[in-house]
């Protein structure tokens, strides 16, 4: 029966609407979120001629015969890049980005090889070197080690006496005794921010480019010389998610009424496929 068809092919979609909206609420407090958006588009539909050629009836606006569809589908997930809420937190290692299309470069090991992310979790941390030195590398909340402008870890000294990092990304180690310590965090901006791939710990990878045909100066450029000016940065502070709770839930429940309604759909098509059989 089309009818229950058209329900069945509907349903498995808006159940991938509910999980996107189920994963955007449970990041509703996570630092640096970009929530998703889902879009719809429609199946394909079938053009029933059921009057005869070249016949036309009077007042209509619309072509001859009836089009039916056969449901929708999840068209595309959008990651959304809106800047969210910045909140203040008095803490040195914490940093905001005040505009959007920016992420911080990190270092991840995946299976052995050491890899760079994206990310704009500004939660960072020291973390000792493990090397037998007194020395404490910046890292993320997820222990990722946070890259320089030359692609390199950032490593200093623990005798810190304060941490100063500029609007446009300069951080300064000042020790208790002798000179401070400068270093530039690795910042890029992201051109093409749709082809960001999730991979975990609020990270982001970039798929192959060159299966994708994309040149990599397309998609993302190193923020250094002169367009280091460009960074902003706000110290002491967190970047919240982009979620917005009430739009999520006012979309969650006009999901869950299309689902009920498509499903209601199936019900009454087995009713009637059911008075067929009794009638037979």
């Amino acid at each position: 029966m089309r009818s229950m068809i058209t329900a069945t092919n509907t349903m498995s979609q808006l159940q991938k609407q509910i999980d996107t909206i189920g994963h955007n609420l449970a990041n509703v407090d996570t630092t640096g979120y970009k929530k998703r958006q889902v879009n719809f588009s429609e199946l394909l539909s079938q053009q029933f001629n059921n009057q005869p050629v070249n016949a036309q009836e009077e007042g209509r606006l619309t072509p001859n015969g009836i089009r039916v569809g056969v449901g929708a589908k999840l068209g595309s997930t959008n990651m959304m890049m809106t800047q969210g809420a910045i909140k203040t937190t008095d803490r040195e290692l914490d940093i905001a980005f005040t505009k959007e299309n920016q992420f911080l470069q990190v270092l991840v090991d995946e299976d052995g090889v050491q890899v760079p992310r994206f990310t704009r979790d500004g939660a960072l941390y020291l973390s000792p070197t493990n090397d037998g030195t007194n020395r404490v590398s910046l890292v993320t909340s997820g222990g990722n080690p946070v890259l320089d402008q030359d692609g390199e870890p950032i490593v200093f000294v623990d005798d810190i006496k304060e941490i100063q990092i500029s609007a446009n990304g300069e951080l300064s180690v000042v020790p208790e005794a002798g000179a401070p310590q400068l270093f530039t965090l690795s910042v890029v901006q992201i051109n093409k921010p749709q082809l960001l791939q999730a991979v975990g710990q609020n990270q982001f990878a970039l798929p192959d480019l060159a299966a994708l045909n994309i040149a990599e100066e397309d998609v993302f450029v190193a923020l250094q010389g002169d367009l280091r000016e460009q960074v902003s940065i706000q110290q002491r502070a967190l970047e919240q998610s982009n979620v917005d709770l009430s739009t999520e839930m006012s979309d969650l429940m006009l999901t869950q009424r299309s689902y009920q309604f498509n499903a209601k759909s199936i019900s009454i098509s087995d009713q009637m496929m059911g008075l067929v059989n009794g009638i037979r």
